[in-house]
């Protein structure tokens, strides 16, 4: 708690206040740093690492294929190269990035016992959950396309100011 009590101390600082309370966002400045605090803020906090994973090049693709239903590594592989605009994902980065979903509880990987043994990849619970959230996010974005257009058109004319 006294780590917290020094970053409110600190921001209330930064913008030249005796408390937050006495800036308009002061109260929504201060849930956020108690919302951080209680959600952590370490490299290896889950709230950092999944946001970063949905960022990375390759994993919020992975999902919304696994959305679609179970695929095998090759199966996803080929998948990834039909639809990305980047280059082929390779087979090490595409096992890497399975292998950080299925850690994180978002992939299940499936072994079936053959020989060779098939491995099959799909979306947990969890996994269709988050989706359902990246989903809601893409819609937004959509929604907002023309705008968010524009607004690029805007600032290009305009050219930045700093």
């Amino acid at each position: 708690m006294a780590d917290v009590d020094a970053e409110l101390a600190q921001m209330a600082r930064v913008l030249n206040v005796a408390d937050l309370d006495n800036h308009p966002g002061g109260a929504r400045l201060a849930a956020m740093v108690r919302s951080m605090a209680a959600d952590g803020r370490g490299r290896g906090d889950p709230i950092r690492e999944i946001f970063g994973r949905l960022g990375d090049k390759w994993s919020t693709l992975l999902l919304l294929l696994l959305g679609a239903g179970p695929f095998r590594h090759a199966t996803l592989r080929r998948l990834v190269g039909a639809v990305a605009d980047e280059a082929r994902i390779s087979q090490r980065m595409l096992t890497l990035r399975l292998r950080s979903l299925e850690r994180d509880g978002l992939v299940d990987r499936r072994v079936t016992p053959t020989v060779p043994p098939q491995v099959e990849y799909a979306l947990t619970a969890m996994g269709q959950d988050l989706l359902a959230q990246v989903e809601g996010l893409m819609d937004w974005v959509r929604r907002h396309h023309a705008a968010i257009l524009a607004a690029r058109a805007r600032f290009h004319d305009s050219g930045p100011e700093d």
